[in-house]
């Protein structure tokens, strides 16, 4: 399940109330996860959008989620994920999703990677747009 509820039930407003929902080993995994997404597109703004932690520069950037036995990293871009195939062997993915455990996470330098990456794409795409 990936519509994780805040502490009060609802839906979490904040990416803080939904890592707090987690149980902690999932917790811990996404917590890193924000963290390096941020160092890596530090303009970025952090939402909740469809019930997930999103983040957003010129356009949608990359998701993540937590289900009950994985977590998603949502990377938006099909060919971003073509691109890094080879460095995510061992983990689930398909179409736009790179799926991983707590047991198992991405490792920060994959994350960093594919964000700036997706930053790059995005504001190519914007630059074609003005």
């Amino acid at each position: 399940m990936s519509m994780k509820p805040g502490r009060d039930g609802q839906p979490a407003k904040t990416v803080d109330e939904y890592l707090a929902a987690l149980p902690a080993g999932q917790r811990a995994v996404l917590e890193h996860l924000r963290a390096a997404i941020r160092a890596a597109a530090p303009e970025a703004e952090e939402l909740i959008s469809y019930r997930i932690p999103t983040y957003k520069y010129h356009g949608s950037l990359v998701h993540f989620a937590a289900f009950r036995d994985h977590c998603s990293l949502i990377v938006v871009s099909r060919p971003i994920l073509e691109k890094f195939a080879s460095d995510l062997e061992g983990y689930r993915a398909s179409g736009t999703t790179i799926r991983f455990t707590a047991e198992h996470p991405l490792p920060p330098t994959i994350v960093d990677a594919i964000v700036r990456a997706r930053v790059e794409e995005n504001e190519a795409r914007a630059e074609r747009r003005s």
